[in-house]
């Protein structure tokens, strides 16, 4: 019976959540070179298993291709573990001796961890070895289209934290895909923070949980082609961003935007190399297979090629069409293009000038990806200053692939597959997820009268008077 499953799954919620309670009070007596030595573990684990888990990833749920996700299980393990190494986590981590101030890093305790389907094997690693990083213990749900790799790669990384030293408990997974289950987890009392990765109702629900949440929402980035980029190099970014992983990464183009003096040059240097724009007929067809009635996104299209789309769609391309490409005018829920599209399908906007494409972007990200990331190829550093000044995300990418940048694989940015939307993104955070996300803050502070500065006696004496007469 489907309610005796549902039992299940709570009562499994609460058995883990109660040892990974018991797990992280001793993690926390642990020092940061503890940590690191269960951290580099669970990375060395975990790469060595990168091609299995991205095979059993790619077999269970049909996202995607087996090469693109060992590269992300080896970002989740190396890179992430090459950008922690060296990072102080817990214990004192500042000293203001002129303000007589310490900051000392804090365990925020177990940590909840949803999985999503897209990333579900890399997800765990790096969830799991920032959490550890800062002294946390973690619980993770899998989504029930990735049950078993996500099972797998949490005992992988269970299993390699142990034998370094952190206690059992310390890393779990529920064993099913449970709605129930999930629920019972980011409800426990045990759970001090929940990580959020997945659909819209899924962050929704963490942050209704009552519990402090850091959620993502959805990806929906325009690439803007300003007239002074290098077009085939900026082409060749989004080219590789949008097929990498079959377009599963959310920080993934999902449109570009272009001024109506470069609309030529674009289309055809883009028609060279891959880029199938589709006519009207083909367009509105696809535009049925990408999402139910009901505005969600269809499972059926997440991942797959652009080959497989448009034929599922019904219509033929040449055999070298990498990604699909659909003019589009305008953004909103009766319009496809202008949303998210886990898959190779970008819309194409042309626009009459500069500031006509400002707007346009402001539209898009207005319906859909507000906070998240856009991007864009250009030269001129003050067009540059100009939009970034005015549009709302929290990763603003120039002259780079929009995945691969936004999840820090050839940025700055802190390497992650967490990214936070902020405020206007409806996330508590608008950092890509680090384990100084995962630690409070608590300071030690002395007390510092300057010596200049002297007491009023005669008050000193009125407030001591007034306080023993309300003792009494």
């Amino acid at each position: 019976m489907e309610f005796d499953k549902d039992l299940q799954a709570r009562q499994e919620a609460r058995i883990l959540t109660k040892q990974a309670k018991t797990a992280q009070r001793q993690l926390a007596t642990m020092s940061q070179s503890q940590l690191d030595k269960i951290v580099e573990a669970i990375a060395d684990a975990f790469s060595k298993a990168s091609v299995e888990l991205a095979d059993m990833a790619v077999r269970e749920t049909g996202f995607g291709n087996v090469e693109d996700k060992t590269v992300k299980n080896e970002f989740a393990s190396r890179t992430v573990a090459n950008a922690i190494r060296g990072m102080k986590t817990v214990g004192v981590l500042k000293e203001n001796p002129a303000e007589k101030l310490w900051e000392v890093g804090v365990p925020v305790g177990v940590i909840a961890a949803i999985v999503p389907s897209t990333n579900p094997t890399s997800t765990v690693c790096y969830k799991a070895m920032i959490a550890i990083k800062a002294g946390n213990s973690i619980v993770f749900s899998p989504h029930p289209k990735a049950i078993l790799c996500t099972l797998r790669a949490v005992q992988i990384v269970a299993q390699a934290a142990v034998g370094a030293g952190a206690p059992p408990g310390s890393i779990s997974c529920l064993g099913a895909g449970s709605m129930a289950g999930c629920q019972e987890l980011m409800g426990a009392k045990e759970v001090n923070l929940i990580l959020a990765t997945g659909g819209p109702a899924m962050v929704k629900s963490a942050y209704s949980s009552g519990k402090p949440a850091i959620g993502v929402g959805a990806g929906n980035g325009p690439a803007y082609i300003h007239s002074t980029a290098n077009v085939k190099q900026a082409l060749e970014d989004i080219l590789r961003s949008k097929t990498f992983d079959n377009g599963t990464v959310c920080a993934s183009e999902q449109s570009i935007i272009v001024e109506k003096t470069m609309e030529q040059t674009v289309k055809q240097t883009a028609a060279a190399m891959g880029y199938y724009f589709m006519d009207s007929t083909q367009a509105a067809q696809l535009a049925k297979l990408l999402f139910r009635p009901s505005g969600a996104l269809n499972p059926e299209i997440v991942g797959k090629t652009a080959a497989f789309l448009a034929d599922k769609a019904g219509f033929s391309v040449p055999k070298d069409t990498k990604i699909l490409v659909a003019y589009e005018e305008e953004a909103g829920p009766t319009r496809p293009y202008s949303m998210e599209k886990l898959c190779p399908v970008l819309a194409f906007y042309v626009m009459d000038s500069e500031d006509a494409v400002l707007q346009k972007v402001q539209e898009v990200l207005s319906h859909e990806g507000a906070g998240h990331t856009v991007s864009m190829h250009c030269e001129d550093r003050a067009v540059v200053e100009k939009f970034s000044q005015q549009i709302p995300v929290s990763r603003f990418l120039v002259n780079t692939p929009s995945a691969l940048g936004g999840i820090g694989a050839e940025t700055g940015l802190f390497p992650a597959l967490t990214l936070g939307c902020g405020a206007v993104g409806g996330s508590s955070s608008s950092d890509n997820i680090s384990p100084m996300n995962l630690i409070d803050i608590r300071r030690v502070a002395w007390g510092s009268m300057p010596e200049s500065k002297s007491y009023d006696e005669d008050l000193v004496e009125i407030l001591t008077a007034k306080i023993l007469e309300r003792l009494k």
